[in-house]
């Protein structure tokens, strides 16, 4: 039998949040396949679901592949017409499978969609890791309509009109497998983090559409498989968005604005540096270093469209947040949708 949905959630160590959000996507997920798939855990996360969720498929690997290679492998084997990668440390709500579905099956030009993403802790504010939809400036800083840097909106139902977005949240990812595996999912030299916007923006430079719906939401804790002031995780950050930059561009901006993205990296090193965080500083000059040593596996694949696609925003997000004192998504909308 295949299945219209599988909801693959990818396991790391997080059996201390598992009996608080599994629940509800058992209950509200009726009639999809659910699987969990454990990477390489040496807590008992395996063991817990296996006792008490004998609905959930699980599958096991011997190590830890990333969130990346994780997706990947499980994903190999689960055949099912649309996936949703799902964190573990979401909350579902009632009817939440059923807009994105719609949207997916409904529309041959849309690959890929996310819910609304409010916070666990604060169910009336977003929720930083793709709140109502993500976007990205053309210096290639990702935001989110209602999130731009750590500034979160509360919901007070400003964001209810589906729309078209740059990139879907990875915490709550709809995606046509079809799609998924013809592009090679996720890319596993990301390892983690901002893998889903590389992924979504490889789908918008061949001309499909990411889409937000306000018909869903789901509630996510964030944070729980990495720290979010982490060196790693400022590593991986610095790192992946210049890979994702040198990927994905038009070929003739790619120099110009990986150019100007070491200064701006350089200067958020020093700002590292001076606020007693020395840890962060050397993450960011060794993204650079790796970044260098990593591109030349891209050197065969930057044949991209001349143009950036849909839903970028044409000025610096960090200007206009931190000198233009930008605050809320609204603030900008027009900007990005000039054009439309």
């Amino acid at each position: 039998m295949k299945y219209r949905l599988a909801i693959v959630i990818l396991n790391y160590n997080t059996r201390h949040l598992l009996d608080t959000y599994l629940p509800s996507v058992v209950k509200f997920s009726k009639g999809c396949r659910i699987v969990f798939a454990d990477n390489g855990s040496d807590d008992d996360s395996v063991e817990y679901v296996r006792s008490n969720f004998p609905q959930i498929e699980v599958l096991s690997f011997e190590k830890n592949y990333g969130f990346t290679g994780g997706y990947n492998k499980a994903l190999q084997s689960i055949d099912a017409e649309c996936y949703c990668l799902l964190n573990s440390d979401v909350e579902v709500s009632e009817g939440w499978t059923e807009r994105p579905l719609e949207l997916l099956e409904q529309n041959a030009d849309i690959a890929a969609c996310q819910p609304k993403l409010l916070s666990y802790c604060n169910k009336t504010m977003f929720e930083y890791a793709g709140a109502a939809g993500g976007y990205i400036d053309y210096l290639g800083y990702p935001f989110c309509a209602g999130r731009i840097f750590d500034t979160l909106e509360q919901d007070n139902g400003q964001y209810e009109q589906e729309r078209e977005i740059f990139w879907a949240s990875g915490a709550a990812l709809f995606i046509k497998s079809e799609l998924y595996h013809r592009f090679g999912g996720l890319d596993e030299n990301f390892f983690a983090h901002m893998e889903e916007i590389d992924l979504c923006w490889r789908l918008k430079n061949a001309g499909y559409k990411i889409v937000y719906t306000p018909k869903s939401t789901v509630y996510h804790l964030g944070g729980g498989t990495l720290n979010k002031t982490s060196a790693r995780k400022t590593y991986l950050n610095f790192r992946n968005n210049l890979l994702l930059l040198y990927k994905n561009l038009p070929k003739d901006k790619v120099k110009s604005v990986i150019r100007k993205r070491k200064v701006l990296d350089f200067v958020a090193a020093m700002a590292f540096l001076l606020g007693g965080k020395p840890k962060e500083a050397i993450a960011v000059r060794q993204a650079h270093q790796d970044f260098k040593k990593t591109i030349h596996i891209y050197k065969e694949q930057t044949n991209n469209p001349d143009i950036y696609p849909d839903c970028v925003l044409h000025q610096s997000i960090v200007k206009l947040a931190k000198i233009g004192r930008v605050r809320h998504f609204s603030q900008i909308y027009n900007q990005i949708f000039k054009t439309k």
